[in-house]
């Protein structure tokens, strides 16, 4: 029995010592609840930030009224009071306040500060004011699909504001009030203040600059090429930093189109990263880097670069007959080496890479230069793009999978597959974001660069970029050639399909390029989505890569020598 005593009591001591010490905060605010009445303290939202400091998206000061029926003494002359100052009908404020089948009611959700500075001196019963900063964008729309915006209570809805919500929104506080039973203050009862904790900001690898510069060259595209979209991704090949994303049209964040969902969901939509395509002949520079790394590594099913291709203009792959886009009636194409191959985008020479390649060895490639998943970029709704199940494909399929048709991908893929291949064969997860800090500029969180893996060799790399070199300096991407500087890419064209069925007269043009060659600092995927007119890729899409390095080149002040 004293056994039993002595644990009861020790039950009891234990759960006395829960009570009084570690369960008292919740059970002190519990009893505080029931008989206060409690006025909001918002939390400031932390600000998004360019990675020079320049503000992205910030808050501009305002207020929200509400009531609480129950206290309100005299509804008649505050309705006409609230309603001078406020600007809305006496009878729509009346009604609020005699609403008592609600605790409280908002009369307003955003007025000025002159408004309840009016309002607090007329100190009217039942009725509270409460800071409720709005959301502010300097640049209007700017990176506007990378930014996002906020829904009425000021949580993230789309872009970093939702994907970096927790960190923004900080936590909010109260000011609590004795109260009655049914809601009314009590005489001469203190005020309790619970703070609220602002939310940190964000330091994106986004350079404002860049961003506003490729916005200004692809908004001149759009519109001189009569397009459909235009669309420009800037990064730094050699940690995958996103220095710019470009999608055209747009919209103001802060005039959202709110009231027209279809619109809405089409003008915010990043389409970059959530959106995938037919790369067309950027997608050779995948090929490309496979053949050359499996030749380095002495694979004898490889393609030797030297090696001459047949100068035939078609190849025929399980009864499908694969074109050149050239007629050959000059002999353009033949006997060229894979440099020349890639300076002439010829689809039947990286035809025979693939199959030479075979399906294993390719499909391995794809996988380690992360097709058919997600790159893993610090935004929601990135899709992973469609590749066929390695069982299911054909000779014919892995035929046109090497020069970019039957397999799609988003922008960002593609992006950042191709700066593996030319910066050593390191592939990272690409960020928008570098660091999180707090409102005095403390860091509290660094978003380091993450090595993902790796795709080819140093050497394989070095040898693509001399040939890519080569395709702007002598091939079809001539028109992104800058006097004095090392500029390298890839022209791409590709066909559009719509329900199964080649679209006529509808082309997707790009052009994929980076500079200096052999020290790549900025690369840049330029696409213009159903351009009229000329629609190839090396008169569309190359000149407009060139605008953007050369804007790049200013702004940053670099020299022949720097790049």
């Amino acid at each position: 029995m004293l056994a039993a005593i002595t644990f009861l009591f020790c039950i009891f001591l234990g759960r006395f010592f829960y009570i009084q010490l570690i369960w008292e905060d919740e059970l002190h605010y519990r009893a505080l609840d029931q008989w206060t009445r409690e006025i909001p303290v918002h939390a400031g939202r932390g600000r998004i930030l360019d990675r020079n400091g320049v503000l992205l998206a910030g808050n501009v000061a305002q207020y929200g009224i509400f009531a609480r029926a129950n206290a309100v003494e005299d509804a008649e002359s505050s309705a006409e009071l609230l309603s001078s100052l406020i600007g809305q009908p006496y009878e729509d404020v009346l009604k609020k306040l005699t609403d008592r089948t609600r605790s409280e009611i908002s009369i307003v959700r955003r007025t000025e500060k002159e408004t309840v500075e009016q309002l607090a001196a007329h100190e009217i019963k039942g009725v509270y004011y409460a800071r409720n900063d709005a959301r502010f964008y300097p640049y209007g729309s700017l990176a506007a699909q990378v930014i996002g915006f906020t829904a009425f209570d000021r949580s993230g809805t789309t872009g970093l504001e939702r994907f970096y919500n927790e960190y923004l929104a900080g936590e909010s506080g109260e000011i609590l009030f004795e109260t009655d039973l049914v809601g009314v203050d009590l005489e001469g009862a203190a005020a309790a203040y619970l703070p609220a904790t602002d939310g940190l900001d964000l330091r994106l690898t986004i350079d404002s600059r860049i961003q506003a510069l490729a916005e200004d060259v692809m908004a001149r595209a759009l519109e001189e090429h009569s397009a459909k979209a235009a669309r420009a991704i800037v990064l730094d090949p050699m940690d995958f930093s996103v220095r710019a994303m470009v999608n055209l049209p747009s919209y103001d964040l802060n005039d959202v189109p709110r009231d027209d969902l279809d619109t809405l969901n089409a003008l915010s939509r990043n389409c970059l990263v959530s959106d995938i395509y037919e790369p067309g002949s950027t997608f050779k520079i995948v090929t490309a880097a496979a053949t050359i790394n499996e030749y380095l590594k002495g694979n004898p099913d490889a393609i030797p670069p030297n090696r001459i291709f047949s100068s035939a203009r078609t190849r025929t792959v399980d009864g499908t007959t694969i074109k050149c886009w050239s007629d050959h009636k000059n002999g353009k194409h033949a006997n060229q080496t894979l440099a020349e191959a890639l300076n002439n985008s010829c689809n039947p020479c990286f035809v025979d890479i693939a199959l030479a390649l075979g399906k294993q060895c390719f499909y391995d490639y794809l996988s380690a230069f992360r097709f058919g998943r997600a790159t893993g970029l610090d935004f929601s709704g990135e899709a992973i793009g469609m590749l066929l199940p390695g069982s299911t494909i054909r000779d014919c399929d892995l035929a046109r999978i090497g020069f970019g048709q039957t397999i799609a991908v988003t922008p960002l893929q593609l992006a950042c597959a191709a700066a593996s291949a030319i910066n050593g064969g390191n592939y990272y997860a690409p960020r928008l974001v570098s660091e999180i800090c707090s409102a005095d500029g403390a860091v509290r969180e660094k978003l380091n660069a993450t090595l993902v893996g790796h795709t080819v060799s140093p050497e394989a790399s070095a040898m693509l970029s001399g040939m890519l070199e080569g395709v702007v300096r002598d091939g079809s991407g001539k028109k992104a050639y800058i006097e004095g500087y090392r500029v390298a890419g890839k022209t791409g064209t590709a066909q559009k399909y719509e329900n199964g069925a080649i679209a006529q007269g509808k082309y997707v043009s790009s052009f994929l390029g980076y500079f200096p060659a052999d020290r790549p600092a900025y690369l840049a995927l330029v696409i213009v989505d159903e351009p009229q007119g000329g629609y190839y890729g090396s008169t569309v899409a190359a000149p407009l890569a060139k605008e953007i390095f050369e804007g790049i080149i200013k702004i940053m002040d670099l020299s022949p020598r720097e790049a």
